[in-house]
């Protein structure tokens, strides 16, 4: 009987093990390409947190004339002169502290703003868990992927990611989601449309895990 179940409990690991295996496989095959750039729409919404993200949301909103920008999970000291970032066009986020965190920061914007076509800007292997959060935030909304270097980071940081996006398909997220206790709608700045000199680089904005 001991027998039998430590061999249906290897048998159960071994499956469990050959399951994850595949899945973190088939989650590198799909972040390591960037895929076709995002059509253009009229709202860009860049996810905080690693490097690029921020210069090439600007980047797009300067090729978009009638587009809107949010900059989602910036820190409360953080105005948009400190990102280079100018223009009644432009919106920073102060509440977000995660990746679900972002997602009600967007779904906030667009509400206020009217918006359902929105570009996300965020790493490549970061597009996969932050398009789950953001559809599930904001269903109506299409998005359109536009993801930033890095593609597929270094195994630890992989499988880290690999877990979390398990994580929040199964809801999880929401018990390590820390919003930093300002209501979104109040929280959303609009950049001042006085000209500010953005030739430096800016800050690296605090992260969304």
């Amino acid at each position: 009987m001991l027998r039998r179940a430590l061999g249906l409990g290897a048998a159960v690991g071994a499956a469990a093990a050959l399951a994850t295996g595949l899945g973190l496989l088939l989650f590198a095959i799909r972040v390591a390409e960037p895929g076709p750039p995002a059509p253009p729409g009229p709202g860009i919404a860049v996810l905080t947190g690693g490097p690029e993200r921020v210069e090439r949301g600007l980047a797009l909103l300067a090729e978009r004339p009638d587009a809107r920008l949010l900059i989602s999970g910036v820190g409360h000291a953080v105005v948009p002169a400190d990102l280079g970032a100018t223009g009644a066009r432009i919106t920073l986020g102060h509440t977000a502290t995660s990746t679900r965190g972002n997602a009600r920061e967007v779904a906030a914007w667009a509400r206020d703003t009217g918006l359902r076509q929105i570009t996300i800007v965020t790493a490549g292997f970061h597009m996969p868990r932050a398009l789950l959060e953001l559809r599930r935030a904001l269903p109506d909304a299409a998005f359109q992927p536009h993801p930033v270097p890095p593609y597929l980071p270094r195994p630890t940081p992989l499988l880290r990611e690999y877990g979390k996006l398990v994580g929040a398909a199964l809801g999880l997220s929401a018990l390590v989601d820390r919003p930093r206790g300002v209501e979104a709608p109040a929280a959303l700045r609009p950049a001042p449309q006085a000209a500010q000199d953005g030739s430096a680089g800016p800050p690296n904005p605090e992260p969304s895990p």
